[in-house]
């Protein structure tokens, strides 16, 4: 990195403005609180084009898929104050889901977007991430109704990500999605469980996809 450019990164952290202009910032600062957050990204259409778009991006835009709202949430928790955590939910014939981590009083919560109805936020109330991601497990099915989630990783820090400008780039940040991938998982079933799952009834799958965004013909 140029050292212009270094020096620019490490005063946009000292007067926390991460390099967003005062008009994002005012947004970003105006959701307060995760709740906020999630009140936001419940706020955007969900889309389905093969994008990783920035939270500048996605500011910009108003519309994100279940990796960009993690993405956006995660840079707005960190103007809030907190750190900017993702957690990893990995899933077998199925796609994986991204959250936005947070604590709160010693509980872990998430921010999310879902194009399924579940698949979104949690209040913190859970001790563990386990406890965290099994809450998740019995609405998360593909569409086979076959219940899906397997893993879930360790929480990343996206600060890791600062010397690419992951929050106001006008890039794809897939670099997030690529480094999810290499990190450990842990399993929450053990292989009689997975044998033994049954798939979700009619009026849950009804439920779920209760609005659910469909690629056009």
């Amino acid at each position: 990195m140029a050292p212009r450019k270094n020096a620019a990164l490490k005063k946009a952290k000292k007067d926390k403005t991460y390099g967003f202009s005062p008009a994002e910032l005012r947004t970003l600062c105006a959701m307060k609180n995760p709740h906020g957050v999630q009140r936001f990204l419940d706020s955007l259409a969900y889309h389905l084009a093969d994008t990783a778009w920035s939270p500048r991006q996605v500011l910009a835009g108003r519309t994100a898929h279940c990796l960009e709202g993690s993405i956006f949430a995660a840079a707005a928790l960190r103007v809030l104050g907190y750190p900017a955590l993702l957690l990893d939910l990995e899933a077998e014939h199925d796609t994986d889901h991204v959250l936005c981590l947070y604590k709160h009083r010693g509980h872990w919560g998430t921010i999310a977007k879902s194009n399924f109805t579940s698949c979104r936020g949690r209040q913190p109330v859970y001790r563990t991430l386990r406890e965290l991601a099994m809450s998740y497990f019995d609405t998360y099915f593909n569409l086979r109704g076959e219940r899906t989630l397997r893993t879930f990783s360790r929480p990343v820090n996206l600060k890791r990500f600062d010397h690419l400008d992951w929050m106001i780039t006008n890039k794809d940040v897939w670099f997030v999605a690529e480094y999810l991938l290499t990190i450990s998982h842990t399993r929450i079933l053990t292989p009689r469980m997975e044998k033994e799952l049954v798939r979700v009834d009619k009026r849950t799958f009804a439920a779920e996809c209760l609005g659910r965004a469909v690629k056009s013909p």
